[in-house]
């Protein structure tokens, strides 16, 4: 694991996209504060811009360095990403138009690791097409998808994952909304 978080780390700092397994399902990441590898990742997905992606980050200080806005109880037991009113530090083209962020704290082992030797927030979408199906294994991944990554991390590629994050919203007012 640590030969594959070395290479992953190379190709984040140089700018590079890679394709990776997190705790829910196959993804495609970058730096989320650079906003040209991001700008890949739209090409990539041929997805449209305004569609907002998601940020992975390592544990509760390191998402402290992009929001004050963190909820003091456990919302789900699943994986679950939130979607914070006010940011800071992460690329404009990873938001909407409102300023809020899409942002989880992963469970799998690769994925903390990387992030917390990175020091900052990667970006996490399905690695598909937009409008696909998202990939349950690796093999389900398209060509276009894997000719375009960096890297493709060599970890739980015959591994099923068909779990995606449950997605909750905190509204400016403080309510909590469920959106996935």
């Amino acid at each position: 694991m640590q030969t594959e978080i070395i290479k992953a780390l190379k190709v984040l700092k140089q700018g590079g996209i890679i394709l990776y397994p997190t705790d829910t399902i196959w993804g495609i990441g970058c730096d989320a504060s650079n906003q040209d590898a991001i700008q890949k990742i739209y090409k990539i997905k041929q997805r449209e811009e305004s569609k907002a992606l998601i940020s992975l980050v390592s544990d509760t200080n390191m998402l402290f360095k992009y929001t004050n806005h963190i909820p003091k109880f456990n919302i789900s037991d699943q994986p679950t990403t939130i979607i914070y009113p006010h940011v800071k530090g992460l690329s404009k083209n990873l938001l909407p138009k409102d300023g809020s962020a899409a942002i989880r704290i992963p469970t799998d082992e690769f994925c903390i690791e990387l992030i917390k030797k990175f020091n900052g927030a990667i970006v996490s979408t399905s690695a598909n097409i937009s409008g696909e199906e998202s990939p349950k294994q690796f093999s389900d991944i398209s060509t276009d998808i894997k000719n375009n990554a960096d890297y493709i991390v060599n970890l739980r590629q015959d591994e099923r994952m068909e779990t995606p994050s449950v997605i909750v919203k905190i509204e400016t007012n403080g309510k909590i909304t469920k959106i996935r």
